[in-house]
C-alpha cells in the first residue's frame, strides 16, 4: 500500500507541474514572440530591417515603471485587457514575479496533495483496523500542519498575482497619459502638435482641469497682474520647465455636481474666451503673455478615458473637479508627483519643484544634458 501511495504521490505532483507550466505557457510564447524587440531594447543585436523600414531608436532611456509610450495602444489586445508590450515591462520591473508565483502555486498544490493523504491516515486511525495506519493523533498533526502550508502559500500567492495586475494597471495608465496629445502655444501661432511622451525630460507638466470659471480664473492667474508688481510667472514656470496644460471639464447630458459623468470640453474656446472680470485686480492682461508654457489638449475622448478614473477619485472624496477643480504634476521621468484640488499654488510649485523633481534623475545621457554633480 505504501508503494501505491508513492505511485499515486508521484503521478498526482507530475500532473500539479504540467498544470502550472500549461498555466505559464502563454506568458511564455508572447515573451519568445517580443525576443527580437527586446534584444533591440536592451542594446543587443537584432534582425535585419526591411527597406524603408525605420530603426527602434532610443527606446532604452524610456524604459520605466510608468515610462509606457503610446506604442503601447497600437496593437491587439492579447489577454486580461493588455498588450504584449506592457506585460514585458511589468516582467522587466519585477522579473522574479513568475518565479515566485509558480513555487508558491506548487507548494499549494503540493500542501493540498500532503493534505489528503494525511485525511487518508487520520481516517484510518480513527477507524482502526489497519496495520499500516499511524498514529491518530500524528496523523492529526500532519493536517494541520498541511492546511496552515497550503493557507499560506496560497495567501501568498494571490497577492502576488494581485501584485502583478496593480502594477499592469498602473503601467497601462502610465500609458494612457503618455499618449495624450498636446499643442504648444508659442507666439502668436500654435506649435505642431506633441503627445505627452514627447515632452519626457524636458518638461514638467502641469495638467490644471475645471469647469469654465476654473479654467478662465487659471488664465487670468497667468496672463494679469493680480498684485502690487508685474505677473512674471509665465518666466518663473519657463524657468522649471513647467508646461500647463488646461483642461476644461464639464457634465455629460446637462448633470450636476453628483449626477452625470464629466467629458472634456473645448478648452481653448473658453482659454481664448477669457476676459477680465475686475479692472482693478485684473491689470495688464494680455492672454499672449502665457503662450510660452501653455499647451492646450487635443482628442477630448482620449482625456475624458483618462481623466474618468481621476474625477470619481475626486467624488469618492467629496470633492466636485468641476467647480473646485483638480491638478495633476507629471514629473519629467513621466511619474504623477501629486495630486491637489483648487487651483495651482504657484510659489510653491515653482519654489519646490527642483526639489521635488530634481533635473537629473539617473537616466543616461543625464551628465552631458546637467552637467555632474
Amino acid at each position: 500500500r505504501r508503494k501505491t501511495h508513492k505511485k499515486m504521490f508521484r503521478s498526482v505532483l507530475f500532473l500539479c507541474l504540467g498544470g502550472a507550466r500549461a498555466l505559464l505557457a502563454p506568458v511564455d510564447h508572447r515573451r519568445r514572440s517580443l525576443a527580437s524587440p527586446g534584444r533591440r531594447l536592451l542594446g543587443g543585436a537584432s534582425a535585419p530591417l526591411a527597406p524603408g523600414a525605420r530603426p527602434h531608436a532610443g527606446r532604452l532611456g524610456r524604459v520605466g515603471p510608468l515610462a509606457s509610450d503610446p506604442g503601447d495602444f497600437d496593437g491587439a489586445e492579447l489577454f486580461g485587457g493588455f498588450t504584449a508590450k506592457q506585460r514585458l515591462r511589468e516582467e522587466i520591473e519585477s522579473p522574479f514575479r513568475k518565479v515566485r508565483l509558480f513555487f508558491f502555486a506548487t507548494s499549494t498544490a503540493s500542501a493540498l496533495l500532503a493534505l489528503y493523504f494525511s485525511l487518508t491516515n487520520a481516517l484510518k486511525g480513527y477507524l482502526g483496523g489497519y496495520s499500516d495506519a499511524p498514529p491518530l493523533a500524528d496523523s492529526l498533526q500532519s493536517c494541520a500542519i498541511n492546511v496552515i502550508a497550503a493557507a499560506g502559500c496560497a495567501f501568498v500567492t494571490w497577492k502576488d498575482y494581485q501584485a502583478g495586475e496593480a502594477s499592469l494597471q498602473r503601467i497601462a495608465k502610465g500609458g494612457a497619459l503618455a499618449s495624450l496629445v498636446v499643442q504648444p502655444l508659442r507666439g502668436e501661432t500654435s506649435a505642431a502638435r506633441q503627445s505627452l511622451s514627447d515632452l519626457r525630460r524636458d518638461k514638467r507638466v502641469l495638467l490644471a482641469c475645471g469647469g469654465a470659471a476654473y479654467i478662465q480664473e487659471l488664465a487670468l492667474s497667468l496672463t494679469s497682474d493680480q498684485r502690487k508688481d508685474a505677473n512674471t510667472l509665465p518666466d518663473q514656470l519657463a524657468g522649471v520647465d513647467v508646461v500647463v496644460v488646461p483642461v476644461l471639464l464639464d457634465y455629460k447630458g446637462g448633470g450636476s455636481g453628483g449626477s452625470g459623468s464629466c467629458q472634456v470640453g473645448d478648452t481653448g474656446g473658453c482659454w481664448r474666451g477669457t476676459v477680465p472680470r475686475d479692472e482693478e485686480k485684473d491689470r495688464n492682461f494680455d492672454l499672449a503673455r502665457a503662450n510660452g508654457v501653455v499647451a492646450l489638449p487635443c482628442g477630448p475622448e482620449a482625456w475624458t478615458a483618462y481623466l474618468d478614473s481621476e474625477v470619481a477619485t475626486a467624488r469618492s472624496q467629496g470633492f466636485d473637479p468641476v467647480t473646485k477643480g483638480l491638478t495633476i504634476m507629471v514629473k519629467k521621468n513621466g511619474r504623477i508627483l501629486r495630486r491637489a484640488t483648487g487651483q495651482p499654488q504657484w510659489a510653491g510649485l515653482v519654489g519646490t519643484m527642483e526639489v521635488m523633481d530634481g533635473s537629473k534623475f539617473g537616466m543616461p545621457g543625464d551628465d552631458e544634458k546637467y552637467g555632474k554633480r
